[in-house]
């Protein structure tokens, strides 16, 4: 074992899935950080997938890249979202990463020739990573995914109960969230759900410290202290996540239930006073804003809307420091396609469309596209967004009636975007891709380097010659149609070493299509500055077109 000092809050669950273990252990790391602890959080999914690159959106909601070009859980997001920093592929990893580790090595004779077995050569992976990602941290809150007693999560467990004999029990700490369920007919919370997911969770070998009960109603003393006996922890350790109008409201909910007490005693820390001020002024303007718009949606994943997290929540940053509610129109792509923009989006004070993957809804896409153009409302265009927004400038604009994507139209006489064979990623190492290139991996990930144009609304928005956005694509612009865009009033306004990360209408009071995703920057605390200033401009069109 590592002999840094690094406590671990191990955050588990019980019961069923989506209970909110990553809100949770976003919002606990929130408080601790804002104590002025240096706080990181760690995601470990047991599935078998290497990562989550090539899931499908509707499979496993979101894929969320970090700054180095890692495709990790959604629940990343949560973390950077909340804790307002920038974490890396050390943060997340699975099952299937771990064994194809263990596989690798002994195949190259690390092992000396032994047994491989799950203790202690896929325990001992698991561990290492984990100290690894809590390296010059004081605290490293780590989240295993699933339900406890799943099969695929007992190296996990397994881990978690040899870390605390390793490390001592002032530097481990468990937090099991779990259900209670409201009996509408009986009109009765129950408790033994929770019960029995603690002596599951005992029965490997974990005795949690802390409880974190999701209720859909208000939890008594009397049931609190009810599963504190039964379940043998503290009564002040028995915390209630009750649902919230925000999931921002969440560390203010369990600060109110002075959750960093026993937190600082487990883990002997001095500082348990968290300065929230600006965090609960912000929750408070996303609960009571003092005005609202609507934002036209158009996607394809909208089935699930986890598919498009990051970006809603980075709607919801926007709209929170400009005190206003951005209110969501979800907009099918292909309904667009099949009866006409105008239906959609006539009552929408901005239109942004986000990326994808497919050639399904397209059209559809590249129709709202030309609306937002025409009738001048505010637009923003993500990955796929600027690409279709460039194809639909050269088809209507310039004339050219089969310019397409080389992703949608292999034979298009007007490739406007197309698949470079060779770029360097963000790590500055040449890649080669072709049209016959593995999904997994083949994409530009990850942060790169953008310069703005002098004068365009990028450049107003950041502030800065210089910005750095995150990627998840594989098609790019095709730069010999600059000429004919930039001569036909359509600008590039961003660029990295040669290729097109920004495009706006000149004619146009506010059109922005941009390659890279900015929504995988926003934070409550910093929203991203190209999505806050497209909210703003809707907000001011929304206004103008009140006073007219």
């Amino acid at each position: 074992m590592s002999d840094n000092k690094t406590k671990y809050i191990f955050v588990t669950g019980g019961v069923l899935s989506s209970l909110g273990k990553g809100i949770t252990a976003a919002s606990v790391g929130t408080l601790l950080k804002h104590t002025g602890q240096r706080v990181a959080v760690l995601k470990l999914d047991p599935y078998i997938n290497v990562d989550p690159g090539t899931m499908s959106p509707l499979e496993h909601g979101e894929v969320f890249v970090t700054k180095d070009g890692a495709e990790t859980d959604l629940d990343l997001g949560h973390y950077e979202r909340f804790l307002d920093t920038s974490l890396t592929q050390n943060n997340n990893f699975t099952t299937g990463l771990i064994y194809k580790t263990v596989i690798e090595n002994e195949r190259k004779g690390k092992y000396l020739g032994k047994t491989i077995q799950v203790v202690p050569h896929i325990v001992n992976e698991i561990k290492e990573r984990i100290i690894r990602a809590g390296e010059g941290k004081d605290i490293l809150i780590v989240e295993l995914g699933g339900t406890t007693g799943d099969i695929e999560g007992l190296p996990f467990l397994e881990t978690i109960r040899q870390m605390k004999h390793e490390l001592g029990k002032t530097r481990v700490m468990n937090i099991h969230v779990t259900l209670l369920p409201y009996i509408k007919a009986a009109g009765e919370l129950k408790t033994k759900p929770t019960q029995h997911s603690v002596q599951e969770l005992r029965r490997i070998g974990i005795a949690p410290h802390m409880l974190v009960l999701r209720a859909e109603v208000p939890v008594s003393a009397d049931i609190k202290r009810k599963i504190a006996f039964s379940c043998d922890v503290e009564e002040d350790s028995v915390i209630v996540a009750e649902d919230a109008s925000t999931i921002y409201q969440v560390p203010l909910n369990f600060l109110r239930q002075d959750i960093l007490t026993p937190i600082c005693k487990q883990l002997e820390l001095e500082s348990c006073e968290p300065k929230m001020d600006e965090w609960s002024d912000l929750v408070h303007k996303i609960i009571m804003p003092s005005d609202e718009m609507k934002i036209a949606f158009v996607g394809k994943y909208l089935d699930l809307k986890e598919s498009y997290k990051s970006l809603t929540e980075a709607l919801i940053h926007a709209g929170a420091h400009l005190d206003r509610k951005v209110n969501i129109k979800w907009i099918d792509s292909e309904k667009v396609e099949e009866e006409g923009a105008v239906k959609f989006l006539n009552d929408c004070d901005g239109i942004l469309v986000a990326g994808g993957f497919g050639e399904r809804g397209v059209e559809g896409k590249i129709l709202a596209i030309q609306y937002a153009r025409e009738e001048k409302i505010p637009f923003l265009g993500i990955c796929l967004g600027m690409q279709l927004a460039m194809v639909e400038f050269a088809r209507n604009v310039l004339g050219l009636k089969e310019a397409n994507s080389l992703e949608f139209d292999k034979h298009t006489p007007d490739p406007i975007i197309y698949l470079i064979d060779e770029f360097i990623d963000a790590g500055g190492t040449k890649q080669i891709r072709t049209t016959t290139s593995p999904m997994g991996g083949t994409l530009r990930l990850g942060e790169y380097e953008c310069e703005t144009k002098e004068g365009s609304k990028l450049r107003e928005a950041y502030d800065t010659g210089v910005i750095y956005e995150r990627h998840r694509h594989r098609y790019e612009a095709n730069p010999i149609y600059r000429e004919a865009f930039e001569s036909h009033g359509m600008d590039i306004t961003g660029e990295s070493h040669g290729l097109i990360e920004a495009v706006e209408v000149v004619d146009h009071p506010w059109f922005l299509g941009v390659q890279f995703h900015p929504e995988f920057t926003s934070r409550l605390q910093n929203a991203n500055p190209s999505i806050l200033a497209f909210v703003n401009a809707a907000m001011q069109h929304k206004n103008a077109c009140t006073q007219n």
